[in-house]
């Protein structure tokens, strides 16, 4: 999928919002690209997840020995590259603040792992997520997301396979603009205060 054809699929279902956010890393930001929206439709969550897959090196996709997404966000975008891959896709809760596996999962020692995000933007629930898989005894060999929002500046200490890598202007709170800081903001990620 090309740039323009990945960011119709988010306009065609009002997936890409204007305002003022609060994303779940704590930066603002005018643009927030709603995962969620984008992905309730099961045929478009599909073709997304596919043209993900087809961004993984060949060798990498063959290493998989499972898909781990973060919940929330990632949960839907990751079971449909576990099906593109062919591969089991489960998820990490953190109802305490800690990521960690819920609900039967678990990990063979030793597996390799794709971690699958909707969104990066600073990566912190990223590497939240691949010490998760550590502690569980297996190995993160790459992640891939939907959207890269840091544009590859994000260190997670494995490669990063985005379908697309944009850069939406992202604020520190003590460096909100003043004209963004003129419109109420929203916080609709998934990560609690």
């Amino acid at each position: 999928m090309t740039e323009d054809e990945v960011l119709a699929e988010f306009r065609g279902c009002g997936a890409l919002l204007e305002g003022h956010f609060k994303l779940s890393s704590g930066k603002h930001s005018g643009h927030y690209l709603q995962c969620a929206r984008v992905l309730m439709n099961p045929a478009r969550a599909a073709r997304l997840a596919e043209a993900v897959v087809a961004g993984i090196p060949a060798d990498l996709r063959e290493s998989v020995d499972v898909v781990v997404s973060p919940a929330m966000g990632g949960i839907i975008i990751g079971h449909e590259v576990g099906r593109a891959l062919g591969k089991d896709a489960i998820f990490l809760e953190r109802p305490e603040g800690i990521f960690h596996l819920r609900r039967g999962f678990a990990l063979e020692p030793g597996a390799k792992v794709l971690m699958v995000e909707d969104v990066v933007t600073t990566g912190l629930s990223s590497r939240e997520a691949i010490a998760a898989v550590a502690r569980e005894g297996a190995e993160v060999i790459a992640e891939c997301a939907i959207i890269d929002r840091s544009c590859g500046s994000a260190q997670l200490g494995v490669p990063l396979y985005p379908l697309l890598a944009i850069d939406f202007p992202t604020y520190a709170p003590d460096s909100i603009p003043a004209a963004l800081a003129r419109v109420e903001v929203t916080k609709p990620g998934s990560r609690k205060e």
